[in-house]
């Protein structure tokens, strides 16, 4: 069985536990393809956390669910140096983000500081401690999620540290059909004592994986596609009056790189050796999202990010 074919087995697997989020399963996916980290909106109830356990079930990997509250101080996260008698010395006790798969739920729950220990190891791949610096492990990924209805009680996360993730997927309920497959599967689950789990994917095989998403063939016209779409969201005068009305600031460099790593693995998941516009547009909303700040006029019309992107689609065309 080939990378590809084990990757799009897994995804369907996913697809049969966590039913109506395809789009979620999907990114995770991407994500993790590309060794990058992932931010969840949707309202409570809709398997986010279901999801990102059942894939670590897949993986040859720890797991590991931290419930941001208000309380969580950094060493909660982080871990902290334990004073032992019997040598008379420190020694550094690791907290949970010392995992491979990471679940920060409701990461819009806790202190800047708090966040800011979490989004240190996300962006450094790596902890500091005291006096001393703990590198990551290879395998590290973060889904963090934030629940949009209720705001109160929550320290919003900003826009600096918002560019640390990779993608920011909206999710939404599923539709009836999906509804309905979710309860009969969950009255199944129920009656079954233990859940078949299909062999995992091995580190190795991600790893490798990743190393065939960067060797895909990614032609200069789609390059300069990219970097004319990052541009518009910096110089939008250069294209619309509109557009320039709507947008405050443009995205950083990291939406370049996110929105290529994004469209190869993309492109791979769907069995392509070859990025084409299509998977750049694929990903883009996702990569945009939290990283492209409208201006006032934007929001009084009502416009929302995603429409400002669509907008910049339609403006941008290929070299």
């Amino acid at each position: 069985m080939s990378l590809v074919t084990e990757f799009q087995s897994l995804q369907n697997t996913l697809n049969q536990t966590i039913v109506g989020q395809p789009h979620l399963i999907e990114r995770m996916l991407i994500a993790l393809l590309s060794d990058g980290h992932l931010l969840v909106e949707g309202p409570p109830g809709l398997a986010k956390t279901k999801a990102i356990k059942t894939l670590a079930q897949q993986l040859e990997g720890r797991f590991h669910r931290i419930q941001f509250t208000p309380d969580l101080l950094p060493s909660d996260i982080t871990g902290t140096d334990i004073y032992r008698p019997e040598t008379g010395s420190f020694e550094f006790q690791a907290g949970p983000i010392f995992h491979n798969l990471i679940l920060a739920d409701e990461i819009n729950r806790a202190p800047a500081k708090v966040q800011s220990a979490l989004l240190e190891a996300m962006g450094e791949g790596q902890v500091s401690v005291g006096k001393q610096t703990v590198a990551m492990e290879k395998l590290f990924m973060v889904m963090a999620t934030q629940n949009p209805i209720e705001q109160e009680g929550t320290y919003p996360l900003p826009e600096a540290q918002l560019d640390r993730f990779m993608l920011h997927v909206n999710i939404d309920y599923p539709d009836h059909k999906s509804e309905r497959l979710i309860l009969d599967l969950v009255e199944n689950e129920a009656r079954e004592t233990q859940q078949s789990v299909g062999p995992k994917i091995q580190q190795a095989a991600l790893f490798k994986a990743r190393d065939e998403i960067l060797g895909l063939h990614m032609a200069e016209a789609v390059k300069t596609y990219i970097v004319e779409l990052v541009m518009a969201t910096r110089q939008p005068q250069n294209y619309s009056e509109e557009l320039a009305q709507h947008i405050a600031y443009g995205v950083s460099p990291r939406a370049t790189l996110a929105l290529s790593r994004g469209a190869r693995a993309y492109a791979w998941l769907q069995g392509k050796d070859f990025v084409s516009p299509d998977d750049v547009q694929a990903v883009v909303h996702d990569v945009f999202r939290h990283r492209l700040l409208l201006s006032f006029e934007a929001e009084a019309a009502g416009k929302k990010v995603d429409h400002v992107v669509d907008d910049i689609l339609q403006w941008v065309t290929l070299v």
